[in-house]
């Protein structure tokens, strides 16, 4: 009998936090450092614990929740289809999923996708298809892939590999060879690295967990250039930073060029695990029947999720509100950093920002969950804004008054 039997029995009506915790410390990994929250429900942009107590949600799950909480036709979407089909696998087709497939492909120019069940995912079966691409052409298997410092782009091996950052790295070597790293936005660091053994180059198009940096345009479209002229794949990461982040569908579109390969996760889904990686007309063919595969991936369930989102991304006009919101964070951060020495800069696009202090954030981060508000770090001393993509002026006026009192809390002492 479990612990939670053994309360029922008993007559008690669920447990208190600090016991429920203790469960979660006993049965769960200790991979997290979690906060000492337990998270019961959501409503539009506010979370709430199991003691009812109310947070503004400047998080939304690591960039997931683009629609918010409780969103009535994207719930409805995924009540209708549990009662049609959750799951089949891949050896047969489903409406959802090729429906999902059309909308994903259309929105971002590219030719095929491949659904997975997370960013890290994406990111192993773009690796794949890079190396597939390069093998189809001289039957070689030495290729190489270069990939930026400062990046993060998952902890599975594969994409561990690819990520420029030796703490995540040190514990799990030997990984995947032929990884070479260069500096992001130094375009004479990548050329220097590129050789006839290089099949592709891989990117966050902005910074996420490193720290919060744009590319430069004058980076980006020098990547696209190196890669046209050395018949070299170009991979955008667009896990944390696409599906209308930055104002547009795809971070990439401010930079007036067009990748290869595009990975994705996070808000395609709004909630629930799904990733994909997509390829264009040139790279899409190099992988056949039997190169990669999933069990999950793409099925009924995540794929009527993510071609719900799509929709409602349109009905709600989702890129023109981030756009104008966007730019209200933007004003409003740039305020909060003039105020305070403590604040280095801002940094960021769209309702993707952060705040670079000149001390470690986390005791910020700690005293504003206090006082109601949800918000993240990345890496020491950044201050990370994800909000929902439903996210209101009002509701970014609460925020910069709670952090502007938790900042001056903090100096005080």
């Amino acid at each position: 009998m479990t612990v939670i039997q053994n309360f029922i029995m008993k007559g008690i009506i669920g447990m208190n936090k600090q016991e429920y915790m203790e469960l979660g410390e006993k049965y769960l990994f200790k991979t997290y450092n979690r906060y000492k929250i337990i998270l019961e429900k959501g409503e539009g942009v506010y979370l709430y614990d199991t003691e009812n107590k109310k947070y503004l949600d400047f998080a939304s799950g690591i960039g997931v929740f683009a629609l918010g909480y409780g969103n009535v036709d994207y719930n409805r979407a995924l009540k209708s289809q549990i009662d049609k089909l959750m799951h089949t696998s891949n050896l047969y087709y489903n409406v959802p999923a090729i429906e999902a497939a059309e909308k994903i492909c259309k929105v971002s120019g590219m030719s095929k996708v491949f659904f997975t069940n997370s960013g890290t995912e994406a990111v192993e079966g773009a690796i794949k298809l890079a190396r597939r691409f390069a093998y189809n052409k001289d039957k070689k298997t030495d290729h190489e892939i270069i990939a930026m410092n400062n990046s993060f782009h998952g902890r599975s091996l594969g994409a561990l590999s690819v990520t420029g950052n030796e703490k995540y790295q040190a514990p799990f070597k030997p990984l995947i060879g032929g990884i070479k790293f260069a500096d992001y936005n130094d375009l004479n660091s990548v050329e220097k690295l590129v050789s006839d053994k290089t099949c592709a180059i891989i990117t966050e198009t902005v910074q996420g967990e490193g720290g919060l940096y744009p590319a430069d345009v004058s980076f980006m479209q020098g990547l696209r250039k190196i890669c046209d002229e050395n018949d070299i794949l170009l991979i955008c990461d667009e896990i944390q930073c696409g599906m209308g982040r930055t104002g547009k569908m795809f971070a990439y579109e401010h930079y007036g060029i067009q990748p290869d390969i595009i990975t994705l996760a996070k808000a395609l889904g709004c909630g629930v695990p799904i990733g994909a990686f997509l390829a264009n007309a040139k790279a899409a063919p190099a992988m056949v029947p039997g190169d990669h595969g999933t069990t999950y991936g793409g099925n009924p369930f995540v794929t009527a999720a993510a071609g719900k989102v799509l929709d409602l991304f349109e009905v709600y006009d989702i890129l023109n509100k981030v756009n104008s919101t966007g730019k209200y964070l933007e004003q409003q951060l740039d305020s909060l950093a003039e105020q305070y020495d403590e604040i280095i800069t801002r940094r960021g696009i769209g309702l993707m920002q952060g705040l670079e202090f000149r001390n470690p954030v986390g005791e910020i981060v700690t005293d504003a969950l206090e006082n109601g508000l949800i918000i993240l770090t990345a890496g020491t001393n950044v201050l990370r804004f994800l909000p929902p993509l439903i996210i209101s002026n009002s509701d970014i006026d609460l925020m910069i008054a709670i952090l502007r009192n938790v900042i001056d809390k903090n100096i005080e002492n």
